[in-house]
């Protein structure tokens, strides 16, 4: 059986762009923190489009999807699911809620994973929620071809117990410990989790709902205001390579932990960058909406679509941002891309120089 042993690993990471990232981070954490103290109540919209978007990112990885509409309706608790695929979303809606609201008091035991795993497929009536799985199971992949191939073998079952008592064990030994970056162990420990592997279904969407907890009860908070999981799914391409890379060699103790760690890091970097790009918005003072919307045109690099920008100011009506993007598109200052449901703008820098 496979040792857990985090204790000195983790020093085996600090390299020069680890080392980069983690600061940046630190750094970030910081000027949340102190904008959550002063402007929580303006928070309160960024943390609702959140729970929608990492409902969905969380379940569309794994296929599980739903109607723009019933998702929102789903996830605001104004439904009740009419599918399998809409039950495990709202199992998912639950159990994300149940973290955000309590999680200092949700400490990382076998016991807590089981239950929120339990919790996860309380709507759907199967008998796989709670418990281990109950027989070996394999990650497996698809080529481009469609033919599909084992990319990794997890613990057997009769190993899965013990394994997530001592993945756990090993955890709480080290995350105590001067030094030891949580930012760092909790990578690590996600990748792990991930190669037990310990249940017949919801590995995936487990891991990042443990990834926001441990998180959360570091005071890494971004998560409630920025969807990680969203950041994930845009991403996945990437983090399936992470996890192959960081999983060679596992049951041999031999893997290299950097791949993810830098992925997720980078996640991380990406969430708090954002949260301080809608922080700016969301504090800007004695700026009229419409202005508001011209800034945040100007500023983005690239295309940006009429739901992005309502998402980096919620406070402002889509009636209000569809008349400002219909005058800025007469004035010229803007370039309408596509058409439909792919409409898209950028800022027009050939004029505006």
């Amino acid at each position: 059986m496979r040792k857990y042993d985090y204790n000195n690993k983790w020093k085996e990471l600090l390299t020069p762009e680890i080392v980069a990232m983690l600061s940046a981070i630190h750094e970030f954490k910081g000027e949340q923190n102190l904008f959550v103290e002063a402007q929580s109540d303006t928070l309160t919209q960024l943390v609702e489009i959140a729970k929608i978007q990492s409902t969905e990112a969380s379940n569309k990885i794994e296929g599980i999807f739903t109607s723009d509409e019933r998702l929102k309706k789903l996830v605001i608790n104004k439904t009740t699911p009419k599918s399998r695929n809409e039950q495990e979303i709202a199992g998912y809606r639950d159990v994300l809620a149940t973290i955000h609201e309590s999680y200092e008091f949700i400490p990382l035991r076998p016991s807590i994973i089981l239950q929120l795993h339990r919790d996860l497929y309380k709507f759907s009536g199967k008998s796989i929620g709670g418990v281990y799985k109950n027989s070996d199971n394999v990650i497996a992949q698809e080529d481009i071809d469609g033919n599909r191939f084992v990319r990794f073998q997890p613990v057997p079952t009769w190993e899965t117990p013990q394994s997530v008592e001592n993945l756990c064990a090993a955890f709480d030994d080290v995350i105590g410990r001067e030094g030891a970056d949580p930012l760092l162990i909790i990578p690590m420990f996600i990748l792990d989790f991930l190669c037990i592997h310990p249940f017949n279904d919801g590995n995936g969407r487990m891991s990042r709902l443990i990834t926001l907890l441990l998180l959360y009860r570091a005071g890494y908070i971004v998560g409630k205001y920025i969807s990680i999981e969203k950041v994930i799914e845009t991403s996945k391409d990437t983090y399936y390579e992470a996890l192959q890379s960081s999983s060679m060699g596992w049951h041999e103790e031999e893997n290299d932990y950097a791949h993810f760690v830098r992925y997720m890091l980078g996640v991380i970097l990406s969430a708090y960058r954002e949260f301080s790009s809608r922080v700016k918005v969301l504090s800007t003072s004695g700026i009229s909406k419409p202005d508001r919307i011209r800034e945040i045109i100007k500023d983005t690099l690239g295309k940006i679509t009429k739901t992005e920008i309502m998402e980096k100011c919620p406070d402002i009506s889509q009636v209000t941002v569809q008349r400002t993007l219909n005058d800025l598109l007469k004035k010229g200052d803007i370039i309408k891309i596509g058409g439909g449901r792919y409409t898209s703008y950028i800022w027009n820098r050939e004029k505006n120089r």
